[in-house]
């Protein structure tokens, strides 16, 4: 798919154009992403989004809008982040991705900070085999596809969990919660009416008010924060 179109299409998600930007290796990974995307969607139901400026704008515009507000410190046009910037914002940080299918959000967050450890949790053997296959093709580095359940995962836990479009989400969603480290954060790009649910499935996380996603009526991302417990407040 044309990297222009692509960059035109992605922009409601990112802001305005001289704040935060793709390079042009960016927009060319997510061309050769959605080319497999098409191609083995034809053989596998990966997503029932079919058309490649849908896939644009339902997949990848939401997955790099939660990439935007998990990861701010995005090298802007002609100004890169600080270091201290950098370092807080994704270096040494854990990412799991539960349920991920056809990688999103965790291979576009990857793609948007790349210096970042992903795991992409996915129990169907078939798109763990398309996981992998996206990840050989862009040359992704510090990213693991687990072709398991996420409660099975030996690397826990993680500063940065995310869950989008998983099937089972009453039960899936207190698991996420607890992968999330101490200081943690899961991020969860659900629908409006899911909310309260997801405020009483994961009653120990701190619910700031939802960000609304662009371009969607009911669309939210909730980002939900675990407390860090000093050794005072641990029970004898």
């Amino acid at each position: 798919m044309n990297t222009t179109r692509i960059a035109e299409l992605l922009q409601p998600f990112l802001g305005p154009a001289n704040d935060q930007r793709l390079t042009t290796k960016d927009l060319l990974n997510i061309s050769t992403y959605i080319d497999l995307l098409v191609r083995w969607n034809a053989r596998i139901n990966l997503t029932a989004v079919r058309q490649p400026e849908e896939i644009v704008t339902r997949h990848f515009g939401e997955s790099l809008f939660a990439a935007r507000q998990l990861f701010p410190a995005r090298t802007t046009w002609g100004q890169p982040p600080s270091a201290v910037q950098a370092e807080q914002s994704s270096a040494s940080t854990r990412l799991i991705d539960i349920g991920s299918g056809a990688g999103f959000p965790g291979l576009p967050i990857k793609i948007w900070a790349p210096d970042i450890d992903v795991t992409l949790i996915e129990s169907n053997q078939k798109k763990a085999t398309f996981l992998r296959e996206v990840t050989r093709s862009l040359t992704l580095t510090n990213i693991n596809v687990f072709p398991g359940r996420a409660e099975a995962d030996s690397n826990l836990p993680a500063d940065v969990v995310t869950l989008r479009a998983v099937e089972h989400f009453e039960t899936v969603l207190p698991i996420a919660a607890r992968l999330v480290a101490p200081g943690g954060r899961l991020a969860l790009l659900i629908g409006l009416a899911q909310l309260t649910q997801a405020h009483n499935l994961a009653p120990e996380l701190v619910w700031p008010l939802p960000i609304p996603i662009p371009l969607s009526a009911s669309r939210v991302l909730a980002i939900g924060t675990k407390a860090i417990v000093s050794e005072c407040q641990v029970p004898e």
